[in-house]
């Protein structure tokens, strides 16, 4: 791989993991576009660890609380958010471990990419609308942390949005869209680094270099920016733009691959 698509797949990964428009379907997608080679997915994986690192300094006071508050069982809303991550993380795992490969090796491709970025994005643009955005971090059920989690194995599937699914079952269950995004970010910590020590084996097997560590770099830097502007931009606005986004770059891609 070149220095400039370590640079251009780092950058993107950080940029679009936290907005609601698919990581994956960018990763996939960009190296078809731009003549380069697939990069696979453990190097996706990979690039997942900026941004992991990425969330973890925007709120690292608030996961220190959830992690002390945790462990020790004290009652407190932090005690049920480190209870509700647990359970919300789950099906990810199981998702993961169970159709992970069968997944890489499926769904990979420009047209299937498209189908899910297009329907979900619908989906997104529904719960952003009907949804009745009253409810605080502090309501969150371990019932609405399980259903979240349920949502999130879905995002195994290149296109639908890891950020993009777990914000729409939020919104649906009438989360302000502000506690929505901050529940998905917070959900990102656990789900990210477990599957980063799973393919941790893929990379040493194909090398780590350089190239490496400039898109990992990129990935934390540029994710730390989307993670602060998605906050700042979602008091005040919807998430109207990024579901038509999501619909038009869909479109793009089914039509992409259906002209070929």
């Amino acid at each position: 791989m070149s220095a400039l698509q370590a640079a251009v797949l780092g950058i993107v990964q950080g940029l679009t993991e936290f907005l609601p428009v698919s990581s994956s379907a960018h990763l996939v997608v960009i190296p078809k576009l731009a003549g380069w080679p697939d990069q696979g997915l453990a190097y996706d994986v990979a690039l997942h660890w900026g941004t992991l690192f990425a969330v973890v300094v925007y709120f690292w006071k608030d996961l220190i609380n959830i992690a002390k508050d945790g462990f020790t069982r004290a009652d407190s809303i932090d005690r049920r958010l480190f209870d509700g991550l647990i359970i919300a993380t789950l099906p990810g795992v199981i998702a993961g471990l169970a159709f992970g490969d069968f997944i890489e090796t499926h769904f990979r491709t420009a047209d299937r990419v498209g189908i899910s970025l297009a329907f979900f994005g619908i989906l997104l643009g529904l719960a952003d609308r009907f949804g009745k955005k009253e409810r605080g971090a502090d309501t969150i059920s371990l019932k609405d942390c399980a259903l979240i989690g349920l949502s999130q194995a879905l995002a195994i599937i290149p296109g639908v949005s890891r950020s993009g699914i777990t914000m729409t079952a939020g919104l649906a269950l009438g989360l302000k869209r502000v506690d929505a995004a901050r529940f998905s970010f917070l959900m990102a910590v656990p789900i990210v680094a477990g599957a980063g020590v799973l393919k941790f084996k893929d990379l040493l097997a194909g090398g780590i270099d350089a190239t490496f560590f400039l898109g990992v770099g990129l990935s934390a830097v540029s994710g730390l920016l989307a993670i602060g502007g998605l906050m700042r931009y979602l008091k005040n606005a919807s998430f109207t733009v990024f579901a038509i986004y999501r619909v038009l770059w869909g479109g793009f891609l089914i039509w992409f691959t259906v002209s070929k």
